[in-house]
């Protein structure tokens, strides 16, 4: 019992991706793939006279979260910042395939959940990390037509960047810590290419409140905000397997509107809170600022006469 709740208040930001995981999923139920024993590594990162990882800097496997079997993908921000290449790529793409071919009702998954911890695509490895993050969000498709729930959590120290971004936007659920961001572009993208004025990446209270999960969250960008815990990544991951959404039309066409909406209504705000201001929150200059508990009562833009998802 002493063990349990130790490994529940474990810090999901420090844990590597194995003891995510391991503290994530149900005691002793993990099942991992290709493990690092077979030693499947890159073959360009020699080359660069970069070190590689025997597991390529991803764990992928089954295992069981409260009673119900899961496939699971946790990258590892540690190396090489969690980025795709194509055996990282190969290893994510083929549990999703299996995962879809594997429906619910025929003993398959009821849910995949990615542990997404990545800065994109290897420099090194571009073109086959580009290929791999297209056929990765075809594969997310298929599982959710499948019926299967693609959760996205994000907690790492790497973030959701560049095509991890875009694989979030395609799961079903997406659940993100305070430490988490999302973004197409990475701060130091933007720096390179438009200057330090249009955003600097040094700044890291700016990076937060343009890219952070408070933002994302408050904007719709994710559905659940989870405290810095690992049992509290469970919980969530729980409760967001439980009621998946529908994957419809209809529902896409919702989301469209959603975007065109937030475009229309904050286009020109250039920072967080003048976002915060204009939907009205309550002291907006206070979210980046305040404990997780005052936060969660902040209310979302939907709850303040937006839509959002």
């Amino acid at each position: 019992m002493t063990v349990q709740r130790e490994s529940a208040e474990a810090d999901w930001l420090e844990a590597t991706a194995r003891e995510r995981v391991a503290h994530l999923l149900d005691p002793d139920t993990f099942v991992e793939f290709i493990g690092p024993e077979q030693r499947v590594m890159s073959p360009h990162l020699a080359r660069f006279d970069l070190t590689g990882a025997f597991d390529d800097g991803v764990v992928v496997g089954r295992g069981l979260l409260a009673g119900k079997k899961v496939f699971v993908v946790a990258q590892e921000g540690w190396f090489l910042g969690g980025a795709f290449g194509e055996v990282h790529g190969a290893k994510v793409l083929g549990l999703l395939r299996a995962a879809a071919s594997g429906r619910v009702n025929e003993g398959g998954p009821s849910a995949v959940l990615l542990l997404l911890d990545t800065g994109g695509v290897r420099l090194q490895e571009a073109n086959a990390g580009e290929l791999a993050i297209s056929e990765i969000i075809n594969a997310i498709i298929e599982a959710r037509l499948a019926g299967i729930t693609v959760l996205a959590l994000i907690g790492g120290r790497a973030g959701a960047f560049g095509g991890g971004s875009i694989i979030t936007a395609c799961c079903s659920r997406v659940g993100i810590s305070e430490h988490g961001r999302i973004s197409v572009s990475g701060p130091e993208v933007i720096e390179t290419n438009k200057g330090v004025e249009e955003f600097d990446s040094k700044d890291r209270a700016l990076v937060w409140r343009v890219t952070g999960g408070r933002t994302r969250y408050l904007m719709g960008g994710a559905d659940a905000y989870i405290k810095t815990h690992i049992g509290d990544f469970r919980d969530v991951a729980i409760s967001l397997i439980a009621n998946p959404p529908a994957f419809s039309l209809e529902v896409l066409e919702a989301e469209q509107r959603r975007l065109a909406d937030r475009i229309r209504l904050y286009g020109d705000c250039r920072d967080g809170p003048e976002i915060w201001t204009r939907a009205g929150l309550p002291k907006p200059e206070r979210v980046t600022e305040i404990s997780d508990d005052a936060f969660l009562l902040v209310p979302r833009l939907k709850e303040a006469g937006h839509d959002a998802r």
